[in-house]
């Protein structure tokens, strides 16, 4: 898998006190684009090819990256009117025709994953998405997720036994994706929801679902407080690309 799909074409609404003359996965941390830091830890991993789905202001990112990034290929999906992270998804397999599994990353949140790890799962779970998963009080920002013992999620809101009471496991916006799921969702593309709209058709269809919990950093910019947060981030400090 050395393909990574990044949905970056939300307006990023709850940012604009903060930050509203660019879409959000340009909103700088540490002196450089938020969406850079995030390819430039995902290349480190592997990642040979990015294809950036837009919307808001999609002028000001491809100008920025233009067709490459550290040697790798860049290509652009634009929406033309909002998808929502779902119809985004489904906008990229139309126009690039994945036949092959791919990452898929939302272009306001940085998580460590390991991708060899993303990879191992599938080799004994058959599963048909790979959610990356993290531990989180907050259950109001991030639905709670119900993970077994084998991994398998289930989407019905509740706590994780596994944790005990002292966190949940929430959706940490890393996904293995195989095309053959997506292949499976019939009709029009429209604004739906990833999580709210495609995964609950998905469940209907039989496809499984499976979570890789980590404790990995993880961050989500889409808040101010959180977005102030990252500026003094060691993991954003840092300007030397990691090896390749």
């Amino acid at each position: 898998m050395t393909t990574a799909v990044i949905l970056a074409g939300g307006l990023g609404t709850r940012l604009r006190s903060v930050v509203n003359d660019r879409p959000k996965p340009m909103a700088e941390v540490a002196g450089k684009p938020f969406l850079e830091h995030l390819m430039r830890y995902w290349y480190g991993q592997g990642i040979e090819r990015f294809v950036l789905s837009l919307g808001y202001r999609a002028e000001q990112i491809e100008g920025y990256f233009g067709p490459t990034f550290e040697g790798c290929k860049v290509e652009y999906v634009y929406e033309q009117v909002p998808l929502g992270t779902g119809g985004a998804l489904l906008l990229c397999q139309e126009s690039k025709g994945f036949k092959e599994p791919f990452l898929l990353l939302n272009g306001d949140t940085y998580f460590q994953v390991n991708l060899q790890a993303l990879q191992d799962m599938i080799k004994w779970s058959h599963a048909d998405w790979v959610l990356s998963l993290f531990p989180t009080n907050d259950s109001r920002r991030y639905m709670p997720l119900k993970v077994a013992s084998s991994g398998r999620i289930s989407f019905k809101s509740g706590v994780d036994a596994n944790r005990k009471g002292r966190s949940t496991w929430a959706n940490g916006g890393v996904y293995w994706v195989n095309p053959k799921a997506l292949a499976m969702l019939s009709g029009s593309i429209s604004n739906v929801s990833l999580e709210s709209g495609i995964f609950p058709k998905c469940v209907g269809l039989g496809q499984a679902f499976f979570g890789l919990r980590s404790d990995a950093l993880f961050i989500d910019i889409g808040v101010p407080e959180d977005y102030t947060r990252a500026q003094t981030m060691p993991c954003f400090i840092s300007s030397t690309p990691p090896n390749h």
